[in-house]
């Protein structure tokens, strides 16, 4: 896998969850290549994959692998908790023509990491061994993880099991994965706001992100990205701290008080990032249930990280106004577009 700056994609929907916006879909897709973009994860969990049945995720996925048509990869989502649909999976996104796939560690039932090898990852890279094979690890959100010891097996036994997205956010994991797998393996943050550290740090030495913020801000992110890779860390570190604020809206967390005491709130990705995407103007349609709506104190902090940013470096949104059409002012500052987008408090 190449170094760059790819884009887990969200899965726009019409009508609060209903069914798939597949013009919306394309419109993103086009932002997305007109910034710049190296490429665009399909039907990741950023995409909603939890909640999209088969048919409708191979068909997400056939749609954006059509698009991008090698104007950049595509990398198709087809990871699962069970292997069989894994590798269906990855039989139809290799004859689609993706040029890669990712393999999030199988969630819920929690095989350990030597099982996650030999009866998850290797069946799908011995059955594909010309598609390119990414295990995204996130035990923070699968219960389970592949470790680096495994990963340099994996990588010595099949060529094509080249590259890793790390989102442990375990800085001392990415070095051992490093360290086990030595300098022409790729690690990819799966971790928009370690990304820069991931990439400065010589005992990582990351080559890039998949990224949830640069849905809405692609070319700061692939500038940040670039700089990087190019050694100009005093530039890139500059549009890091200008991001900053976007990369907190990866999870919301907020205190809420219940008629029982305290709570806290916990809006975790996409739901955030397509509440701006929605307030912006941009395709998004709400999330799938079990996702639901942001809290209000959840959404004043999307408001005004968002304000935040056009305040201090408009430059980061211009590129959504300019290729949606849109207001941003005007947009983070009217009510109408945060309709609906909260629950009133407890």
């Amino acid at each position: 896998m190449k170094s760059g700056c790819y884009t887990a994609i969200t899965t726009p929907f019409q009508h609060n969850g209903t069914d798939v916006d597949y013009d919306g879909l394309a419109q993103l897709v086009e932002y997305q290549i007109a910034s710049g973009i190296s490429g665009i994860l399909a039907a990741g969990t950023t995409g909603e994959s939890p909640t999209l049945p088969w048919r409708e995720h191979n068909q997400v996925t056939e749609k954006i692998i059509d698009q991008t048509n090698g104007r950049c990869l595509c990398i198709a989502g087809t990871g699962s908790n069970n292997t069989k649909e894994c590798l269906a999976a990855t039989k139809h996104a290799a004859k689609a023509g993706a040029d890669a796939v990712l393999l999030v560690d199988p969630y819920y039932n929690g095989p350990s990491s030597l099982e996650i090898r030999k009866e998850y990852v290797a069946p799908v890279a011995r059955q594909f061994p010309d598609l390119t094979i990414i295990p995204y690890v996130i035990p923070g959100r699968t219960g389970a993880q592949l470790f680096p010891e495994d990963l340099a097996l994996l990588f010595k036994e099949f060529g094509n099991v080249n590259t890793v997205k790390e989102a442990t956010g375990n800085l001392d994991n990415m070095k051992r994965t490093r360290e086990c797998c030595g300098p022409d393996y790729v690690i990819l943050s799966g971790d928009d706001g370690i990304t820069f550290d991931m990439m400065t740090d010589p005992e990582i030495t990351a080559a890039g992100v998949i990224s949830v913020v640069s849905n809405v801000a692609p070319k700061a992110v692939v500038d940040m990205v670039r700089l990087l890779l190019e050694g100009n860390t005093d530039e890139a570190k500059k549009l890091k701290n200008a991001l900053d604020p976007l990369f907190g809206l990866v999870t919301v967390s907020t205190k809420e008080m219940t008629p029982y005491g305290e709570v806290v709130c916990r809006a975790r990705n996409p739901l955030a990032i397509k509440a701006l995407m929605t307030i912006l103007g941009m395709p998004s349609g709400g999330c799938r249930q079990p996702l639901g709506k942001m809290s209000e104190q959840g959404l004043n902090k999307v408001l005004t990280t968002a304000r935040t940013i056009q305040d201090r470096n408009p430059e980061i949104l211009a590129p959504v106004a300019a290729f949606f059409n849109i207001d941003i002012d005007e947009r983070l500052g009217n009510k109408a577009y945060t309709k609906g987008l909260s629950y009133p408090s407890y």
